[in-house]
C-alpha cells in the first residue's frame, strides 16, 4: 500500500476517534513527521508514515529524535497494520484521559 492511502487511512481514523490529523509542513525544517495528531483530551503525536518497504531518511532520524528530545511523543507508523497500531494507542491515550 502506498504511503499516500496509508495517511489518508489514519487520517480517518483518527477523525473517527473525534481527532484531527494535520498535515504537518515546516518551511526550512526538512524531515519533519507527515502528521500532527491531536486527540480528545489534549494528547498531540508526530506520526511519520512509511509504507512497508519505507525507510527513515537521515533527516527523519534527526528530527524525530529532536522532537523526542524535546519530550514529544513521536510514532513511526509502518503499512496498514502500522496504522491499525497507531489508532489502538490513540485510543489508548484516550482511555487514560478518560476520554469515551
Amino acid at each position: 500500500m502506498k504511503e499516500s492511502e496509508l495517511e489518508l487511512r489514519l487520517v480517518r481514523g483518527v477523525s473517527r476517534l473525534g481527532g484531527r490529523a494535520y498535515k504537518f509542513v515546516s518551511p526550512g525544517n526538512a524531515g519533519v513527521p507527515d502528521r500532527l495528531v491531536i486527540l480528545p483530551g489534549g494528547r498531540i503525536i508526530f506520526a511519520e508514515l512509511k509504507a512497508d518497504t519505507g525507510w527513515l531518511s537521515k533527516m527523519q532520524r534527526y528530527q524525530i529524535s529532536q522532537l523526542r528530545r524535546l519530550g514529544a511523543v513521536v510514532q513511526e507508523v509502518r503499512g496498514e497494520a502500522g496504522v491499525q497500531s497507531f489508532l489502538l494507542l490513540c485510543q489508548e491515550y484516550m482511555r487514560e484521559a478518560d476520554i469515551p
